[in-house]
């Protein structure tokens, strides 16, 4: 199911296996509100005592698998726990990243699995040209991300960075200061020496972000880090370290051009308009004028399920829920300071561009639009049903 950025479940996202819940259904789960309690879905790192937050790439196989799961036992009419099916399916996908079978198939197959990475090329090119320092710290261990970035960026791919760091186990390599670097040699064998400074060229296993401070001196807003994970990646270098944080959201491209074409922008100029008529409008208390207003309600109902199935007929955009933001933009705007499709994108803009905040109506404010929108609807059909109740 999706909620929204204030815990409520967004009625017709709630799905069994592969099959909807009536929204009947859901309200009377939970006691006519459909909203989740904040004890249960709370969690800094997605994952609540009841409720975990799916939000990056990889949970994309984990949830389809527990959709097809669930849907094979209830069509089946097979007698099971949720509970064990959850956490065999979330062992499986655990082990496939422990035990290292996700990082063997895709070197295996790196045409299927990895794009070739010119505009990549092209950023670290562009930031390591015109001085910038550039640190790479991943999970992944040494083989893979040689191999990989040999494929993306080229075989010296390693002279962009001044700092790679692997198998740092994040997000305990923001908070955990008990693990020390450790320098791999050109086999990609442990070395013994203790590490005194992070040298540009060498390869580093494990370590701490306390002391990458202390090593590098690279502090605060002078940094940006860029991460497709808004808990293992950005949450802790934003709120504890003050570090730039920019968040690499895929789904942003699809979701960006559907937003550009003109039946979303008509859709949405139209449902922004009937809102701001219903809302000034509701104190006619005639028959004719209720009768209105009625239609309007139905015909923005209309327009919400529309404007969701453009983007996914199941969910909708992940960015919104009808009018507000959904958990996961709350978290997004909370724990990035930018955020985009591809780290490519930054090929749009000069090194120096200042990206200014957006002024966002608060609710005691006018919003802005309003007029604009619904002085440009009073050219349309609708002025006649004004007139009508005026």
């Amino acid at each position: 199911m999706k909620i929204d950025a204030f815990h409520y479940i967004q009625l017709g996202t709630v799905y069994r296996g592969l099959k909807p819940v009536p929204d009947e259904e859901v309200l009377e789960m939970y006691d006519g509100t459909h909203h989740i309690p904040l004890h249960q879905a709370s969690g800094f790192y997605g994952k609540g005592p009841a409720i975990k937050q799916f939000m990056d790439i990889f949970s994309l196989p984990e949830m389809t698998l527990l959709a097809v799961a669930n849907d094979f036992f209830i069509s089946n009419d097979i007698d099971y726990d949720p509970i064990h099916l959850y956490k065999d399916v979330t062992d499986a996908i655990r082990d496939v990243h422990i035990k290292g079978f996700m990082y063997k198939w895709i070197m295996q197959d790196l045409e299927k699995y990895i794009l070739h990475g010119d505009e990549t090329y092209a950023v670290l090119h562009r930031l390591a040209k015109s001085g910038k320092k550039l640190f790479l710290i991943t999970n992944s261990p040494f083989s893979f991300v040689d191999k990989g970035m040999r494929y993306m960026v080229g075989k010296d791919w390693r002279d962009f960075f001044d700092v790679v760091i692997v198998q740092a186990d994040k997000p305990h390599f923001f908070n955990d200061c008990v693990k020390p670097f450790r320098r791999l040699d050109s086999n990609g064998d442990l070395q013994w020496d203790k590490i005194n400074k992070l040298e540009k060229g060498q390869v580093y296993k494990q370590g701490n972000l306390f002391d990458f401070l202390r090593l590098t001196g690279w502090r605060g807003s002078k940094v940006l880090y860029f991460g497709d994970h808004l808990y293992s990646d950005l949450a802790d270098l934003m709120l504890r370290h003050g570090w730039r944080t920019g968040a690499i959201v895929p789904e942003l491209e699809a979701e960006t051009k559907m937003v550009n074409t003109e039946q979303y922008s008509q859709a949405l100029t139209w449902l922004q308009a009937l809102t701001g008529l219903l809302e000034r409008m509701q104190m006619f208390q005639d028959s004719e004028s209720q009768q209105v207003l009625q239609d309007w309600m139905k015909e923005r109902h209309e327009l919400r399920a529309l404007t969701k199935n453009l983007f996914n007929p199941q969910f909708g955009s992940i960015f919104r829920t009808c009018h507000n933001p959904t958990y996961f933009s709350r978290r997004l705007c909370r724990f990035s300071d930018v955020y985009m499709a591809s780290l490519s994108c930054l090929l749009n803009y000069d090194l120096n561009y200042t990206f200014y905040p957006r002024r966002t109506p608060l609710q005691h404010e006018a919003p802005l639009w309003m007029d604009q929108l619904c002085t440009g609807c009073m050219k349309t059909p609708f002025l006649e049903e004004m007139a009508h109740i005026r």
